[in-house]
């Protein structure tokens, strides 16, 4: 997990920095192309639609806002969460997207029209921190909560399919496959077996608690840290970019544009 580990430490090192314009080094280029006040209180997450036209946020303010990628116009606002929202992310397959927050429900909507959710799930006993849905089983998401459970949920029926400890940070499943799913609980990272839920690998290392975890789109590789280097001269790059902490990032394997949501209350769009 070493190439790994160094793969993702990158995005976090964006943090209470500066607004930025442009930063060009040996050919890479990371530029700002967009930018959007989000809401009056700080943004915690973002995630883009599968086809990259939609990035949804969310935060502090209980709401979460559909914008438009190309002109981040806001779309539509969804509000029926009662607190904090904690992730946002679309289905990877069909035109959904799911929400989960601090009022410790996951909620389910149709992103086509999201005038009102189509499922709400109520089962956790501590906020939910995190959820995120099989790329391969339309019918089934997982969420996880302060408490350390992660639960799966079966949006046909509306009941919770499973339950079991293992993870209270984030929740991530393996892309494309879906055999895995990477947990974090404090600082480690577990990949579990999605049928038997067995722990495959605990992966140690980190000192400090773990908030996020990221899957290269082959499913192949994790990242629970991420840094940027300037190989020519063998050291990291910070890259101003927020004036509050980076609390949310996303990528669009679509258009290979990036979103960041901060606690200085914005969402920026990058390239």
């Amino acid at each position: 997990m070493t190439r790994s580990t160094s793969l993702v430490n990158s995005f976090q090192q964006l943090r209470c920095q500066q607004a930025y314009t442009r930063i060009t080094l040996n050919q890479f280029t990371f530029t700002e192309v967009n930018s959007v006040h989000a809401s009056a209180r700080k943004v915690v997450c973002c995630h883009f639609s599968s086809d990259g036209k939609l990035l949804a946020s969310g935060g502090q303010d209980k709401r979460i806002v559909l914008w438009y990628t190309d002109s981040l116009k806001p779309k539509t606002t969804l509000e029926e969460h009662s607190s904090v929202i904690s992730d946002v992310r679309f289905s990877p397959s069909i035109p959904r997207l799911a929400t989960s927050s601090f009022d410790k429900t996951v909620r389910v909507w149709d992103a086509d029209d999201p005038r009102f959710s189509l499922r709400t799930f109520i089962g956790h006993s501590t906020p939910v921190i995190s959820l995120d849905f099989h790329p391969n089983i339309d019918d089934l998401i997982c969420s996880c909560g302060m408490d350390g459970k992660i639960r799966y949920w079966s949006i046909n029926n509306g009941s919770c399919a499973l339950i079991f400890k293992g993870g209270m940070t984030v929740v991530r499943f393996q892309p494309h496959h879906g055999r895995y799913l990477a947990a974090a609980e404090k600082n480690i990272v577990s990949i579990l077996d999605v049928e038997t839920q067995a722990c495959r690998h605990s992966l140690q290392g980190h000192t400090k608690p773990i908030k996020s975890v990221c899957w290269d789109p082959k499913g192949e590789y994790l990242a629970s840290s991420l840094e940027l280097w300037n190989m020519s001269q063998n050291k990291t790059m910070t890259l101003s970019a927020h004036e509050g902490l980076i609390a949310g990032l996303a990528v669009s394997n679509v258009t290979g544009l990036v979103a960041s949501a901060s606690h200085d209350e914005t969402v920026k769009i990058w390239k």
